[in-house]
């Protein structure tokens, strides 16, 4: 206690000076209107700016806290987003394979739906990489077409995926003709359009006019007949040539292949058998 006294003692001048300081300021802001005012305004400002740091401060966590449950359900979102793209990708494919062009009655054909990954159609030899490997049933020389019509073969496979010769790549020759005529052509890219190419060697006595379909001629075991290709533009033949040179209009749209359908042939291996002993026949 006496220690007290003793602090208040030492200090009684400070003590002293803010009592009638405050004192002062009392008298000051309590008889003056214009200093009552201007005290009013500043402690307002004050507070005021208390306030907004106060709540600025609560606001920022709790929008941070908002955040991480925004963060949360977008993630929800996303997931949820994710597994009914799968489940409506399955739903297509499995629609997607009852839709084909081709005869169903063709049940020698098996197909295979696979999703192109990578595509390239200004090359001068363009190539297609789809998601289906040997381990899905994938084989070289298996035909791939679309909803539309060919697309290419297969060339290269590994487990996983695969590479196509492409269409629009010279490299390929099909063997084509004008639907409902017997006469046989082969359909190369001649480099120039990707939404075009070429029939040559068609005989001069095959029959056609423009706009009339061309569809593949079932003389392998890589494409089913009648598979469609495409439509006349024109047609030429030098007086001098026996063989006509019909520009196409392909039915496949290579700008925008998104999925496919790989062939697989049942009686491939049977036909080869055959195939290698005529040949074996024919060399002795």
């Amino acid at each position: 206690m006496s220690e007290l006294l003793k602090f208040f003692v030492k200090y009684s001048s400070w003590f002293l000076f803010a009592l009638y300081l405050v004192a002062g300021f009392a008298l000051l802001f309590s008889r003056n209107p214009f200093q009552h005012h201007v005290f009013l305004s500043s402690a307002n400002i004050i507070a005021s700016g208390v306030y907004n740091t106060t709540h600025n401060v609560t606001s920022y966590f709790s929008l941070r806290d908002i955040n991480e449950d925004l963060q949360a359900r977008i993630s929800e979102l996303e997931l949820e987003n994710y597994m009914l793209k799968n489940h409506l990708r399955a739903e297509r494919e499995k629609i997607y394979a009852d839709t084909m062009t081709v005869d169903s009655a063709l049940t020698r054909y098996h197909f295979l739906i696979a999703h192109v990954i990578n595509n390239s159609i200004n090359h001068s030899h363009n190539y297609i990489t789809i998601e289906k490997g040997r381990l899905d049933g994938i084989e070289p020389e298996m035909g791939v077409i679309d909803q539309n019509g060919i697309v290419g073969i297969v060339n290269v496979v590994g487990d996983h995926t695969a590479r196509l010769i492409s269409v629009l790549n010279p490299y390929l020759r099909l063997s084509c003709k004008v639907k409902g005529e017997d006469q046989v052509g082969s359909l190369v890219w001649d480099g120039r359009d990707p939404g075009e190419a070429i029939l040559e060697e068609l005989p001069k006595h095959a029959k056609f006019v423009k706009g009339d379909t061309v569809v593949t001629s079932g003389y392998s075991s890589v494409f089913p007949e009648g598979v469609p290709v495409g439509t006349i533009l024109s047609g030429s033949r030098d007086r001098e040539d026996n063989f006509y040179t019909l520009r196409i209009k392909l039915f496949t749209d290579f700008s925008t292949l998104s999925t496919v359908r790989v062939i697989r042939d049942n009686m491939k291996e049977e036909l080869a058998e055959v195939e290698k002993d005529i040949e074996i026949k024919n060399i002795n």
